[in-house]
């Protein structure tokens, strides 16, 4: 697995990002150009040129940052600046060809996953979670750590696709983000896109920090951020209407799926993986029965072939079109996170991220 360091301003760190995963940030490129093609029956060049740069002004009013790391990938890449901010802005881009209601927006394509934050008797807080995708992306993710001297900004390491700035993974803060899919109608380009929103969480000091930032800057379209630190973990859900937070339930557990579960009567919300409830469910069961949890015995969950091929350990098989990539489990109380790659059952590799001095 391809791991990248990248420090300095943004866009210093995009040009590091852009020049070590090149060979990647192409791969992606080829990968989503596909998707967009079979899917929507979209060229590459009208998701860039049509779609992808109508962001551009507004992005560069809430998030010029992110947008200057961008322009530094395509520097560093060789690549066309649209196209890696296409990627960035995949998912949005997605949900608005399908903002017509004669559409069918349960054939946009989107990675369906399985996550979990608890804060256990002991006062550990523990956040995971499985991500589902299409087999074929994952020579495409990598490992990138980053870092801002000079800025108060938190170190951070995480799990991302290559060419993205915002994903799954941890800062020295002892934050954490995990994400899971939603699929709501809607886009608001004013607000934050879904990856900028997961690269605020990175960045940010705390738990709170991070929960107010996304609530005050909102984000563009649908999806669940799961937050969390040394002192719990709290749900995002969103929509291009609002963010809402799913607190820590009795057992101080929040867990999700892909779809909504607070009140949906305000949007308009597509159900498209008939398994979501049914993970939900078992997740909610599996940890019920957990006495002593740790990060070995959470990291069985997501082992979990309840269901299958569409259980919380996915498998591409019949109806099941996607695949555990990757499994995440963080320990934000102590700063580090283990990371499988490959179905938890068929690992291809593992490694260890620590902040911890």
């Amino acid at each position: 697995m391809l791991e990248i360091h990248c420090t300095g301003s943004p866009h210093e760190i995009g040009v590091i990002h852009g020049v070590t995963a090149k060979d990647q940030i192409i791969g992606s490129i080829d990968f989503y150009s596909r998707l967009f093609q079979a899917s929507c029956s979209l060229s590459w060049p009208e998701v860039t040129q049509k779609e992808a740069a109508k962001y551009i002004r507004p992005l560069e009013d809430i998030a010029p940052r992110y947008l200057e790391e961008i322009r530094g990938i395509a520097e560093g890449s060789g690549l066309p600046f649209l196209d890696i901010l296409a990627l960035n802005i995949r998912t949005e881009v997605m949900f608005g060809l399908f903002a017509d209601p004669a559409r069918d927006i349960t054939r946009a394509p989107s990675d369906g996953c399985t996550s979990l934050g608890w804060l256990t008797p002991s006062r550990s807080s523990f956040l995971g979670q499985n991500w589902d995708w299409v087999p074929e992306q994952t020579p495409n993710l990598i490992i990138c750590h980053v870092s801002q001297p000079g800025t108060g900004i938190p170190d951070f390491s995480m799990v991302t696709e290559a060419g993205i700035i915002g994903k799954i993974g941890l800062n020295a803060a002892g934050v954490g983000c995990c994400l899971n899919a939603i699929k709501c109608r809607g886009v608001d380009t004013s607000k934050l896109p879904i990856h900028f929103a997961l690269r605020t969480v990175l960045e940010s000091p705390s738990r709170a920090v991070a929960v107010d930032a996304i609530k005050r800057a909102g984000v563009a379209g649908s999806g669940h951020i799961l937050v969390g630190d040394a002192t719990g973990s709290t749900g995002l859900e969103c929509t291009s209407k609002w963010v809402r937070e799913v607190a820590m339930d009795e057992a101080q557990r929040v867990c999700h799926t892909n779809h909504l579960i607070l009140d949906t009567s305000d949007v308009d919300e597509q159900p498209w993986l008939e398994d979501s409830p049914a993970r939900l469910a078992r997740i909610r069961e599996l940890t019920a029965r957990m006495t002593e949890p740790s990060l070995d015995v959470i990291a069985e969950v997501f082992r979990d072939t309840d269901g299958y091929p569409s259980s919380i350990n996915r498998r591409r098989e019949g109806k099941s079109v996607n695949e555990t990539l990757f499994t995440i489990v963080m320990d934000l109380t102590r700063k580090s996170a283990r990371v499988t790659f490959g179905r938890p059952t068929e690992v291809r590799e593992q490694l260890m991220i620590s902040f911890q001095k």
